[in-house]
């Protein structure tokens, strides 16, 4: 067995490695420091304001949590616009309109975590 001291994110772990255990090597914290946040797993978002869904998606380039909603219902956006902003690793990435249209549905609500390739949102 070999002790460890290990900081990941500034979270400092004590381990130890047992050596040639038959499925591989074992890791058992010690100490542990609290983590500053753990995003939250959402197995499926529920839709804020649904209305007939468009057959244009707009989706998540990357995973992270939904930061600002940039448009309604409604709304007319043009390619490029920005129709949700989310938050990954401390940066606000707008996720943009693919083509002109309109806002058919938004599938997210502010603080929902989202995984890369989620819909966002339809256009039509």
């Amino acid at each position: 067995m070999k002790n460890y001291t290990i900081t990941v994110n500034g979270n400092v772990y004590d381990v130890t490695v047992e050596e040639g255990a038959s499925t591989g090597a074992v890791a058992a914290p010690v100490k542990k420091a609290a983590p500053k946040a753990a995003p939250a797993a959402a197995p499926a978002a529920a839709p804020k304001a649904s209305g007939a869904a468009g057959s244009i998606r707009v989706e998540a380039g990357a995973a992270g949590k939904v930061f600002k909603l940039d448009t309604k219902v409604g709304d007319t956006v043009k390619k490029g616009d920005a129709v949700i902003t989310i938050e990954a690793m401390k940066m606000e990435i707008p996720v943009v309109a693919p083509q002109d249209g309109t806002v058919a549905s938004i599938e997210v609500n502010v603080g929902d975590a989202i995984e890369a390739g989620a819909l966002l949102a339809t256009l039509n």
